[in-house]
């Protein structure tokens, strides 16, 4: 991965050798591995089976999971937040989990659709929930920094199932509870 940035910077016109850069296809290589470390990360042992029995039955709610990710795109960030709910049907999930799993999927080549998906699929098929609802709010640097350059531009994608989904007041409350 090294060489493929000092390629890079070659193909943009810098001088590899100058001080500045010496190290930088080093660093990079660091970084994005570090970035996209959700490829080699395994669900599983990140929830650790911290997953537990409750007769609760009423809805969890975790709001404002910093979440950073790379547009596969234009491989470049979107960076915003992360609000995950779910009614428990027997079991819930350790808290701390529910922020692993968003990063497990964010730290990957995302596009934010698919991302607010991955994490409600995941998040059902481990608790068994009656209902699981995820809302990212997300800043694209590939909108801010390049092509149309929307500064205050925030995406917002939504994905509901079951009880979130059919039930209007359900949905309804998350909604209200996430403003």
């Amino acid at each position: 991965m090294e060489e493929l940035y000092k390629q890079l910077l070659l193909e943009i016109g810098e001088d590899v050798n100058r001080d500045g850069l010496v190290k930088t296809p080093h660093r990079a290589a660091e970084a994005m591995r570090f970035l996209m470390r959700g490829y080699d990360e395994d669900i599983d042992k990140i929830i650790n089976g911290a997953v537990f029995e409750s007769d609760t039955n009423e809805m969890v709610l975790v709001k404002n999971i910093e979440e950073y990710s790379m547009c596969e795109h234009h491989l470049l960030p979107f960076i915003g937040k992360c609000h995950v709910a779910y009614i428990p049907s027997g079991k819930v999930i350790g808290l701390s989990k529910i922020a692993r799993i968003v990063d497990v999927y964010a730290r990957r080549l995302q596009i934010q659709e698919k991302l607010t998906k991955q994490i409600a699929d995941c998040i059902q098929k481990y608790t068994a929930a009656v209902g699981v609802a995820v809302v990212i709010e997300a800043q694209h640097l590939c909108m801010m920094m390049r092509g149309v350059q929307k500064q205050n531009s925030v995406m917002t994608t939504s994905c509901v199932l079951g009880e979130f989904h059919d039930d209007p007041s359900t949905r309804a409350e998350f909604f209200s509870l996430i403003k």
